[in-house]
């Protein structure tokens, strides 16, 4: 269980060095940019949901960290896919990413359905 959640952080944070190196090289337009910015605080916004969780009082604020986490990875396939059917990123890299956001995302929902008790 702590490998796992170490595992966990480990891949959060080299999505988001990823995602950094990812808008780094979308178009210089304005739409690319509005949705970079969105796509960088949501993808960002997984990991260090994880970390401030780990400094949780309660099981109850902890499982409130990893609900979030999970909703920023589901915001954060909800931009990479926008970018990707409007033709603003490279399909394959963004495909990659992509993958990985719908991992880390199945990963946080099992570990929030363990957290309410449900697995």
């Amino acid at each position: 269980n702590s490998k796992f959640k170490s595992d966990l952080k480990t891949r959060c944070y080299k999505f988001s060095l990823s995602m950094i190196t990812f808008t780094d090289i979308l178009p210089n337009k304005r739409t690319a940019w509005i949705i970079a910015d969105q796509l960088l605080r949501s993808s960002m916004s997984i990991g260090a949901n994880l970390i401030e969780g780990s400094a949780a009082s309660s099981r109850l604020e902890y499982k409130k960290y990893y609900e979030i986490a999970l909703r920023s990875a589901n915001e954060t396939k909800y931009w990479l896919t926008l970018l990707m059917d409007s033709g603003l990123a490279d399909q394959n890299k963004t495909e990659i990413l992509l993958t990985e956001a719908r991992e880390l995302a199945n990963m946080l929902a099992t570990g929030v359905m363990r957290l309410k008790g449900k697995i």
